[in-house]
C-alpha cells in the first residue's frame, strides 16, 4: 500500500440554501451544526469522523458540470498536512490544480481535479475547536 497523500475530512456541497441543507442533514445524520459564516454552514463530524458542508454557489462555478438545478456535483475535501506536498503528489498522480482559493484570511485551499475532471479540495487541519474529539484507548 502507497502512502496516502490524505484523508477525506469533508464532503462540500453548493447550495442555494446553506441553512435548509443543514436543518435537513442534521437531522439525517444526527449532528448539529459546528460553523456558520456568511456563505457557509458546516456540521459537526458524524460517527465516521467525516462531515458535512454547505457552501453557497460561487459564480466563477457556473460553468462546471452540474446537477439537477444548475449546482456542482458535491466534491470531497481532503486533509492534508502540507498542500504544496500534497498538490505535487496529486499532480504526480495525473490531477491538476484548479484554483487556489483564499476561504479567510490566511487560509488557503486547493482546488484539484482527478485525470478525469472530477474536482476535490486539499485543505489544512481544522482548527482545535472544530476538529471531532477524540479520546485515546492507550492512558485507559
Amino acid at each position: 500500500m502507497t502512502e496516502p497523500v490524505g484523508w477525506l475530512r469533508a464532503v462540500v456541497i453548493d447550495a442555494r440554501d446553506a441553512d435548509r441543507l443543514a436543518t435537513f442533514w442534521t437531522a439525517v445524520l444526527g449532528v448539529e451544526v459546528a460553523d456558520r459564516q456568511e456563505g457557509w454552514v458546516q456540521l459537526s463530524p458524524d460517527e465516521g469522523g467525516v462531515y458535512l458542508a454547505f457552501e453557497g454557489r460561487d459564480p466563477e462555478d457556473a460553468a462546471a458540470t452540474t446537477r439537477d438545478g444548475g449546482l456542482p456535483p458535491p466534491r470531497p475535501d481532503i486533509e492534508v498536512t502540507d498542500l504544496d506536498g500534497a498538490q505535487a503528489r496529486v499532480e504526480a498522480l495525473g490531477g491538476r490544480l484548479i484554483k487556489v482559493i483564499e476561504a479567510m484570511p490566511g487560509e488557503s485551499h486547493r482546488r484539484m481535479a482527478d485525470p478525469e475532471g472530477n474536482e476535490f479540495t486539499l485543505v489544512l487541519p481544522l482548527p482545535a475547536p472544530l476538529r471531532r474529539g477524540r479520546t485515546s484507548t492507550a492512558s485507559s
